[in-house]
């Protein structure tokens, strides 16, 4: 039995970051992975490779379609996938390494292998050679994050009918893409297709793309998706996917419960992702999942109902996002070392990364309508904005909701160029209870993209947004 004071149960941006915070905070501490490499679904099949790719084809669609206008003369350019993904891959190993690095840095002991309970306070790793170890420790913090979702009738072979996981790594480009479900990972996954000269087909139930974000970022998003050639089914429920060999045929009803179909060459399923708690025998620590797969946990400790353990990040409530999960990492630790930490979790920022880039903080305008609190808007456009013109990235605008009383911004909302740099101005003004006419009334560099956020602000302060 191998002795420690903290075990962490997963290497994702969640589990890795709260070892290096306990490390750090003077506990002996472990961590165990499942897989061969460490950075979770995160770094391996998500956040990091979904950008690689999302850059590439940003490149290849501007060589296409604006370097001329630039100035800047050549041939036609034509697209090596196999480089492309060799590239991604690339990216995905630098950072592995990377976290490796940080775990010797902080003296985190590694285990690969699944890791499961035995007790409430023994771990045993098993590893992929048949060798077992048993780690016993005061605090144990679940980290093993989420999976994509499936649905019971759509029969994913990860070969045509695929996950973001294999969207990744596709051998060819697709003709025709249909992406099921117009999330984020949907938006993402489905533009950088279309950038590389997919024709891609959004089949999503809601009445919009990205519906759990302010609509009038899901609608400026979908004129800017639209200029690539996508179609759009909104309000259409799934009701099958068959894989005939070379084609998919995907079925759906209408708001008018009539039947449409669509035929295409890969179908990418992306209706949402579950806590991932397969194999972890949460029973023998006296731990079980909602009926929605999380583990419940004190929203002041975020320790679950037996004491001394904790779980972070896709296995509890809250939004699935990387960065949440490093908030609660950090949190985990210095509450175990007897501190006091804190996450507002309202100011979390949300991104689209596709381009123009989409990023929201606080309350959406129909939160705020829902909720019956008076407020204020103001927004402006990046048409207006000299350095998009400078840049050629005039799709997009900056929202603002301000409390229609005290002025204090209640949520900022983006889309357009370096929309996901920009959200922190946001993040920071709102942690500070900035008001509007704070923001506005500070000197922003000329010209960047950041002015758009003084002007939103002079808009919704007081209706004087100086160009526009």
């Amino acid at each position: 039995m191998l002795e420690f004071d903290v075990v962490v149960i997963g290497s994702g941006p969640g589990g890795y970051v709260a070892a290096i915070r306990a490390a750090q905070l003077g506990f002996k501490t472990a961590i165990i992975e499942k897989y061969a490499v460490m950075g979770g679904t995160c770094l391996n099949v998500g956040c990091i490779p979904s950008k690689a790719l999302l850059d590439s084809s940003e490149h290849y669609y501007n060589a296409i379609h604006h370097f001329e206008e630039h100035g800047i003369i050549g041939g036609k350019p034509k697209v090596d996938l196999e480089k492309m993904i060799a590239r991604k891959a690339g990216v995905v190993e630098k950072m592995n390494g990377g976290i490796s690095f940080l775990m010797k840095k902080n003296k985190v002991t590694v285990f690969h292998g699944l890791g499961s309970f035995e007790s409430a306070n023994v771990v045993k790793v098993s590893q992929t050679d048949g060798k077992e170890e048993l780690l016993s420790a005061k605090h144990i913090i679940v980290a093993t994050g989420s999976k994509p979702t499936n649905l019971p009738f759509i029969p994913v072979d990860k070969t045509r009918i695929i996950t973001s996981t294999e969207a990744l790594k596709l051998k060819e480009i697709p003709k025709h893409l249909i992406v099921i479900g117009a999330g984020v990972i949907g938006a993402e996954l489905g533009s950088v297709y279309a950038r590389l000269g997919s024709k891609v087909s959004f089949v999503e139930y809601a009445d919009g793309m990205i519906p759990t974000m302010d609509r009038t970022m899901g609608k400026e998003l979908q004129k800017s998706i639209a200029k690539l050639g996508a179609d759009f089914y909104f309000s259409h429920q799934v009701t099958g996917a068959e894989n005939k060999g070379k084609e998919v045929v995907v079925k759906a009803k209408n708001s008018a419960g009539e039947e449409v179909e669509i035929k295409g060459d890969y179908c990418l399923v992306c209706i949402g992702r579950k806590p991932y708690t397969e194999g972890l025998n949460l029973g023998a620590a006296g731990l079980q999942t909602d009926e929605r797969g999380r583990i419940a946990v004190d929203e002041h400790t975020l320790q679950t109902l037996v004491p001394g353990i904790y779980a972070i990040g896709d296995l509890i409530r809250g939004a699935m996002l990387a960065h949440k999960a490093e908030e609660e990492g950090v949190f985990v630790a210095e509450v175990i070392a007897g501190q006091k930490p804190h996450i507002n979790y309202n100011l979390i920022p949300g991104v689209v990364y596709t381009w123009p880039e989409v990023a929201s903080v606080g309350k959406t305008e129909q939160e705020l309508k829902a909720a019956g609190i008076a407020y204020k808007d103001g927004s402006f456009p990046f048409k207006a904005l000299g350095r998009a013109v400078a840049s050629m990235d005039v799709d997009g605008l900056v929202k603002v909701l301000a409390d229609a009383k005290t002025d204090e911004i209640l949520g900022v909302h983006i889309i357009g160029a370096r929309a996901a740099d920009m959200i922190a101005e946001a993040v920071v003004a709102m942690e500070f209870r900035a008001s509007a006419e704070d923001v506005a009334r500070m000197s922003h560099a000329h010209p960047t993209y950041t002015e758009a956020m003084k002007e939103a602000c002079l808009a919704a302060t007081s209706k004087r947004a100086i160009h526009a």
